[in-house]
């Protein structure tokens, strides 16, 4: 039985993750999970899952859960992360906590030479040159839950070398629409994906496709691609999930309905596959036809800003990711338009200060400062 903590145990990630080890009760062993403000969703789950250890937001709701579940040990904040991903009770710990926040407690299990299922991108936009490197110095596998770089992790198992990586993007709600439209766009237009169910954070960027551009950078440090090696590709229908050029020309591509269970699954049991949750059949014949495209870069300039940002390395994917995240905030808050998040992003990225070889107090200091100037900007409405 593999023994799991779940960071961020209520989000879209951690609560799909929690449907799939229910459906493999004889799997899976739970030492703890985590959560942010849904304090009522976490109740539900520790009556039913029984972990060991619950690590809230706040200090005051660990108290008040405390009262109420005399058996469970509650902890708080980001040092409670830290400590229940290091408890060394865990064989893999899936981090699906949202933004920085998952950095040091993915470091600190990596450490403790336990194994990361890895849903939070900003760990390795922010600092794959770092957690890499630990991971092999650790002997820790990194094994991701993203549906497109799980597709080509599974289409590399025995498989090397690969000359591409060929990534697919759905193009999100305004594949079709005109730049101007994009710039008028709402929040809930913003929203309205036409394949998956996501939250918020993510869904604006798949709309910008600043999305795909992380993905990029994520798959650079995964698999050792060089940028020029790594491709995207618009397909619509979300069937390819992603696919792999080796060496000799012939292309190895994973496919399936748009469900987030699937690669969920595989990260926490590989190298097992199990039968867990059944989604619908893929039926070539009903699919009828996979569409392509070239993204368009006057559309979703973004996807070009994150390709540039992730060749400067150093701390440039840090000051990508974190303008970028409080933009969308902004975006999502009603202060700013959509297509400010591109302006916003290249404003800070064609100015930024590199730093060469970071450390991670180097990473984390550099986002907070270029958090406070993209607040300060908004707020001034200088972009």
């Amino acid at each position: 039985m593999k023994k799991i903590t779940i960071l961020g145990s209520t989000g879209s990630i951690g609560t799909q993750a929690l449907e799939v080890i229910e459906k493999l009760q004889n799997e899976f062993d739970i030492i703890a999970l985590s959560c942010g403000k849904n304090i009522e969703l976490v109740k539900k789950q520790i009556e039913k899952f029984k972990p060991k250890y619950v690590c809230t937001q706040s200090e005051n709701d660990a108290k008040i859960l405390a009262n109420i579940y005399k058996n469970i040990n509650f902890v708080s904040g980001t040092e409670g992360l830290i400590e229940v991903a290091q408890n060394k009770e865990n064989d893999i710990v899936l981090v699906a906590v949202s933004g920085k926040i998952g950095l040091k407690p993915t470091i600190a299990a990596i450490k403790n030479g336990i194994d990361i299922a890895l849903a939070n991108k900003e760990t390795l936009v922010m600092a794959g040159d770092y957690v890499m490197p630990l991971a092999k110095k650790h002997n820790v596998k990194i094994l991701p839950v993203d549906s497109e770089h799980s597709a080509i992790f599974q289409c590399l198992q025995g498989q090397q070398p690969f000359s591409k990586l060929i990534i697919t993007a759905s193009g999100g709600p305004f594949r079709t629409k005109s730049v101007n439209e994009i710039k008028n766009a709402t929040v809930k237009e913003t929203l309205n994906h036409p394949n998956w169910n996501m939250g918020k954070k993510i869904t604006v960027d798949s709309a910008t496709l600043m999305n795909k551009g992380l993905e990029v950078i994520e798959a650079h440090h995964l698999f050792g691609a060089s940028f020029d090696d790594i491709k995207v590709v618009v397909h619509p229908q979300s069937i390819i999930h992603s696919a792999v050029e080796f060496k000799d020309g012939s292309v190895v591509a994973q496919l399936g309905l748009p469900s987030m269970h699937i690669p969920i699954q595989y990260a926490i049991t590989y190298p097992k596959r199990c039968e867990g949750i059944k989604t619908n059949s893929f039926d070539f014949i009903q699919a009828k036809e996979f569409t392509f495209e070239e993204p368009d870069f006057e559309k979703f300039p973004c996807l070009k800003l994150a390709f540039e940002a992730g060749k400067k390395g150093g701390t440039y994917p840090v000051c990508l990711n974190a303008a970028n995240e409080e933009a969308v905030m902004a975006f999502l808050a009603g202060q700013i338009k959509l297509f400010d998040i591109y302006k916003i992003v290249k404003q800070m990225t064609d100015n930024y200060q590199n730093i060469k070889n970071p450390t991670i107090d180097d990473i984390l200091s550099e986002d907070d400062k270029i958090r406070k100037i993209v607040k300060d900007i908004i707020s001034k409405k200088i972009f």
